[in-house]
């Protein structure tokens, strides 16, 4: 069964089409012959929020799993065949879901299309202790590589562990701990693939220079005789106040290059006009070098070489909004501070200006006109509006939101959160290099990339 959508206002002429396979997996098809490549993305409804105390890092671990062959496909057949077709591939995970995703020569699609519908129904067949181990040693070395013996590292997991409290089910990461990743059995992975990788349980989207019709005779072919899969339980709640009710403080000695204060402040969750709001407030105040705290704190007092503040948008959480402010020379953390708390202030207490107002809605809208106009992009889109939020066609229509938003709407959700009681706050103090350290930290971007 399948629908075909009519083009939207707003939607800058793009569409898409929706249609669901008898074992439930939702697909997603948009053309554009615009030029002769098809990019593939299937969405896994799964993600570091549905993992338990004890095994974290199971999401990511599968990830990587997935690249390690299936019933038709042995070791590293998947990356092999699809390079030598002239396609690019990879694997993203995160708190809410596992992306895996092809972009191919359009004559290609097919060979994607197979190579994912392979392990998504036949994975089982080739996991064995041995590709276990494997995977596991790659996932411990990426998380010592981009997390514990990186500056700032562990930044994102410190205060994502600070900003959702013990048992929330985004406490922690999607690299997982060292601990729980050694702990991870054989069973423990085959169950996990069995609750998740299931069909019912998957968005599939096909965006590029496509026949539909063909498009959906291939998917059926290869995706339609996979069994559903009904053992998934809902993931925990997420939900909490929309202010932390006090600020939350952690002082982190470490060998890294200056000083640096960072924050996480509790935000309206994704999906909402509360949150295009927080966006474009974010965008005013640090989304870049013409943003109020770059030129306050870079251009003019010259306290700090990098300043920023951005929004990681969460669905099933209250969304986090992003300060990052690394010092210059011997400056302190406290004046920084000072300046950023009186910034903020100034800024809940006037609003945007018009012309900040323009800039930022401008900017965002770059930023998705930039994502939707290339194939993997909008395929990216369109799963990812329809895993968290139900309808894919939301996607073509996010600028218009964005569009939507008024000055008054941006002030509110300034004054209402960007408070220093609903924040947590990290702040970094060099050592001497020749001293012993913990674990070094650092702002790393929520998804874990194969």
């Amino acid at each position: 069964m399948g629908h075909t959508a009519t083009e939207q206002a707003g939607s800058g002429g793009l569409t898409a089409t929706e249609h669901r396979l008898a074992n439930g997996l939702r697909v997603v098809l948009s053309e554009d012959h615009l030029t002769p490549v098809a990019a593939v993305c299937l969405w896994y409804d799964v993600g570091s929020r549905h993992e338990v105390k004890g095994r974290t890092g199971l999401a990511h671990l599968f990830e990587h799993l997935m690249f390690q062959g299936s019933a038709q496909v042995k070791g590293n057949g998947h990356f092999e065949l699809v390079q030598g077709a002239g396609g690019s591939l990879n694997g993203t995970t995160s708190f809410e879901r596992t992306n895996y995703f092809e972009t191919m020569p359009a004559h290609e699609l097919e060979l994607a299309l197979w190579l994912e519908a392979d392990r998504m129904g036949s994975l089982l067949t080739a996991l064995d202790d041995e590709s276990l181990e494997n995977q596991r040693d790659v996932v411990k070395n990426e998380r010592r590589q981009r997390y514990d013996n990186v500056p700032y590292g562990t930044a994102f997991e410190k205060l994502t562990a600070m900003a959702y409290p013990e048992g929330h089910p985004y406490h922690h990461t999607p690299i997982g701990s060292m601990a729980d990743l050694d702990a991870a059995s054989l069973e423990d992975a085959r169950a996990f693939f069995r609750t998740y990788y299931a069909p019912n349980n998957a968005v599939l989207s096909i965006v590029g220079d496509i026949d539909p019709e063909q498009t959906l005779a291939w998917v059926e072919k290869y995706f339609g005789s996979i069994p559903a899969h009904d053992g998934k339980q809902p993931p925990r709640d997420g939900t909490l106040p929309d202010i932390m009710g006090g600020e939350l403080r952690e002082v982190v000695e470490e060998e890294v290059p200056s000083r640096a204060l960072m924050a996480a402040y509790r935000l309206p969750h994704d999906g909402t006009r509360e949150a295009d709001a927080a966006d474009l407030a974010l965008t005013v105040l640090g989304g870049g070098e013409s943003s109020r705290l770059y030129n306050r704190l870079v251009r003019r007092d010259r306290s700090a070489v990098a300043a920023g503040f951005g929004l990681l948008r969460l669905a099933g959480a209250p969304s986090l909004g992003w300060l990052d402010v690394k010092t210059s020379g011997g400056v302190e953390v406290p004046a920084i501070e000072s300046a950023v708390d009186e910034e903020l202030a100034r800024f809940a207490a006037e609003g945007p200006t018009p012309e900040e107002m323009e800039r930022a809605q401008a900017q965002l809208e770059r930023e998705w006109l930039d994502r939707l106009a290339t194939v993997s992009g909008r395929a990216d889109e369109l799963c990812r509006f329809a895993v968290l939020f139900g309808d894919p066609q939301l996607a073509l229509t996010a600028v218009r939101r964005v569009l939507e938003i008024t000055p008054q709407e941006v002030q509110a959700v300034a004054q209402a959160r960007l408070r220093p009681d609903n924040r947590a706050v990290l702040v970094y103090e060099p050592t001497e290099p020749n001293e012993p350290t913990d674990a070094a930290a650092g702002t790393e971007e929520e998804e874990a990339a194969l």
